[in-house]
């Protein structure tokens, strides 16, 4: 079955990238294209949508879905964890009360790479007091900090729940950057530049860097591609790639040890 969908903020340059994909597949149909001010009745005539607009509106337009019964994907920045936690009461109210169940899936980053980035960095949290995240983006986005580099904080944040907050002297000065979490944040605005992360940690006589720099926005494909298909089958509130992902089972795999040589099938050989 084909699913139509209805994107918000098409004529960005997310919102561009997403209405290409939609046109490409077999299995999407688009249904509408909405300017970040456009009118939302148009999204009631699609199955799902897509909010990639402005941290400013999108919380209206991801309410209208909601209210009507429409699940949706948002790609938009500045969903902050309070933000998140009141859009979780509203959707469980409404598959509560309403007719069509929905959910709501949000990406701060659809790249894997970086998905992937901020998974490491929250397990290296527990093992350095000094943390700090550089965020850069190009010259035209206009909210920060980044909601990938807010995501990352409060993956690090929560990773440190039994330790307490990072070590960040000087917080109270403007140039150490915003703190989330009690992680400093410090955000630069570039021409040349898509995105990149680097998450900073210190020790005892060490640092490491963990860093991810997305090079073309093909990067993002994937991920929209792959939060689309999960869309139609989501009920409730589910925050970041790497919850589609299943990072848990790919890290057990991982790790699985190899079986002797003795204990495999004869004729097997080692993968």
């Amino acid at each position: 079955m084909t699913i139509r969908v209805a994107v918000v903020g098409a004529t960005g340059r997310m919102g561009r990238l997403v209405c290409r994909l939609i046109e490409e597949s077999a299995d999407l149909e688009l249904a509408a294209r909405i300017g970040s001010t456009g009118d939302l009745a148009e999204l009631l005539t699609a199955d799902i949508a897509v909010d990639v607009t402005l941290p400013a509106v999108s919380e209206g337009i991801v309410a209208f879905a909601v209210a009507n019964g429409v699940s949706i994907l948002v790609g938009t920045s500045g969903w902050s964890s309070q933000r998140i936690a009141a859009l979780e009461s509203r959707v469980a109210e409404q598959n509560r009360t309403g007719i069509d169940r929905v959910g709501v899936i949000i990406v701060p980053n659809f790249s894997i790479g970086s998905v992937l980035a901020t998974s490491f960095a929250a397990m290296a949290a527990r093992f350095y007091d000094s943390i700090e995240i550089i965020e850069t983006h190009h010259a035209s986005k206009v909210d920060s900090p980044s909601g990938t580099a807010v995501r990352t904080a409060e993956l690090i944040g929560a990773a440190r729940s039994a330790l307490g907050p990072v070590i960040a002297p000087h917080a109270d000065q403007r140039a150490r950057g915003q703190q989330v979490a009690s992680v400093p944040i410090h955000s630069l605005r570039m021409q040349g530049v898509v995105a990149r992360q680097d998450v900073v940690f210190g020790g005892r006589g060490e640092t490491l860097t963990l860093s991810h720099e997305t090079l073309d926005p093909s990067s993002y494909e994937a991920g929209i591609l792959l939060a689309l298909s999960a869309l139609p089958g989501t009920e409730g509130v589910v925050v970041g790639l790497d919850r589609l992902i299943d990072l848990a089972r790919v890290e057990a795999e991982a790790v699985a040890p190899v079986p002797p040589e003795d204990a495999r099938p004869e004729g097997a050989q080692p993968e």
